[in-house]
């Protein structure tokens, strides 16, 4: 008769402590901490296969952390049945006043015996390194940004104040080009500081382009352009939402994937007294930011107007596709505007926010009715 046992792993960079769980026995056994080596565990896999016989069957589980989904290929690719367990939905059995990996291993296996977790999605092998060079990209601009505060500091701390409107601008630029603090060593510091802008400035740029590319592949190309028939959605946000989120049919509705979003609000209630708190943040950070930034798009311009840039973007897209995206338009703005005549502006944007991401749900859904 086949038996199951459910293999709980701890995982570190500095080693790997495993426990197995017998569901029928209800026990832990054959605890052990090996090297951080995928190799260990298939050895200690071999071993309670010949202690128990052929026809046992494993079940091996870690958490998300700082692995990413390397074990998790490494194991499958050796025929290891493997899940990777969200942190945030694991149930716990043990007391959490003594913590340590012995525990958390068996914590891990109890899981995988009684179900109480949620698995990671595992991204295609596509999806992960486009979505790494993404995340490469993001790092690169927040240099940049943090470059741009160190140059106006700079210039502020010495008594230089840009009278125009816009930073960052031709003339801004010749302005700063053209500074002179009276000191040889002074100007030298700016210069760096220039040289380091155009420098991630480029790269930033270099990457876009690569972006614009990856979203041109088959894998992506008619995705990606229905994505950006939302007002707010163009490129860099297509492919976050394509690269990260994977298979949006996962998601059983447009609720439960604003849930993975964080984007959803917090409930406090107790008998007859309940309140709302404001949004979870228990999920994907990334895609929620780049949504919220979306939805400050819907805060200007007229209901119902459509710029050359949104139709350029449209163009292309079945007339099911485009007609879905301007009800959306036309439903978030109006949404907008009627929040922020009496909510603050930032709870009504986070509302769009979340509207926008159960829009997004229905088109790589196909729920456009």
């Amino acid at each position: 008769m086949t038996s199951i046992l459910y293999v709980g792993l701890d995982v570190h960079t500095t080693n790997y402590t495993i426990c197995s769980y017998s569901f029928p026995e209800d026990r832990f056994f054959a605890e052990i901490q090996v090297s951080p080596d995928y190799n260990e565990i298939l050895k200690y896999l071999d071993r309670l296969r010949s202690m128990r016989g052929r026809d046992c069957q494993f079940l091996c589980g870690y958490e998300a952390g700082c692995l990413g989904y390397s074990l998790y290929h490494q194991l499958t690719y050796h025929g290891v049945d493997c899940v990777i367990l969200a942190p945030s939905t694991m149930g716990k059995f043990d007391n959490l006043v003594h913590k340590n990996d012995h525990r958390d291993a068996r914590n891990i296996a109890k899981c995988l015996a009684y179900n109480t977790y949620k698995a990671v999605h595992v991204p295609t092998e596509i999806d992960e390194a486009v979505k790494d060079y993404m995340r490469m990209r993001d790092d690169a601009n927040a240099a940049l940004k943090t470059v741009k505060q160190q140059i106006i500091a700079y210039c502020t701390r010495h008594g230089f104040l840009f009278d125009g409107r816009s930073k960052w601008s031709k003339r801004h630029l010749d302005w700063l080009h053209k500074l002179d603090f009276g000191n040889a060593i002074m100007n030298e510091v700016l210069q760096e500081y220039m040289i380091r802008f155009y420098q991630l400035q480029e790269k930033v740029e270099l990457y876009d382009s690569r972006i614009e590319a990856f979203s041109q592949m088959e894998e992506y190309k008619e995705d990606a352009a229905k994505l950006q028939c939302f007002i707010g959605v163009k490129t860099h946000t297509a492919m976050a939402l394509l690269s990260e989120v994977g298979d949006f049919n996962r998601f059983e509705s447009a609720e439960r994937f604003a849930a993975y979003l964080g984007l959803v609000p917090r409930d406090h209630s107790s008998a007859e007294n309940g309140k709302h708190l404001g949004i979870t943040k228990a999920g994907n950070a990334h895609l929620r930011r780049l949504l919220v930034e979306s939805a400050h798009c819907y805060t200007r311009g007229k209901i119902g107007y459509k710029s050359k840039a949104l139709a350029a973007r449209q163009k292309g897209n079945s007339p099911q596709v485009i007609t879905y995206a301007d009800k959306a338009n036309e439903r978030l703005r109006r949404k907008f505007y009627r929040l922020s005549s009496h909510t603050k502006h930032n709870i009504a944007v986070t509302a769009v926010a979340r509207e926008l991401a159960c829009f997004v749900w229905g088109m790589m859904t196909d729920h456009l009715s």
